[in-house]
């Protein structure tokens, strides 16, 4: 699955040094996946919910969210927002 906007990611580590290792793993294992369904997300981030149209994974050990909307038939993901647990709490899809 191709992830689009790593500029999200990598901006979102300038800010939160400690976010970049577990960003990068998170987007090397989409990159590196096919999935079909949000079936098939789970499977590989347990830690996923669908809230309205996007998907939020947690991050980094419930340390950080990131917002994406997903288009499983044409294999892309694209990062939406990159969020603390913090700001996250206060996000409204």
């Amino acid at each position: 699955m191709r992830v689009i906007s790593n500029k999200a990611l990598t901006d979102f580590a300038t800010k939160h040094p400690d976010a970049g290792v577990p960003l990068q793993i998170w987007r090397k294992t989409i990159e590196a996946g096919t999935f079909g369904s949000f079936a098939d997300l789970k499977k590989a981030f347990n830690a996923t919910d669908k809230v309205g149209a996007f998907y939020v994974f947690d991050i980094g050990g419930n340390k950080f969210r990131i917002i994406a909307a997903v288009h499983f038939n044409v294999q892309k993901l694209y990062v939406r927002h990159v969020f603390t647990h913090k700001e996250y709490s206060k996000w409204k899809p």
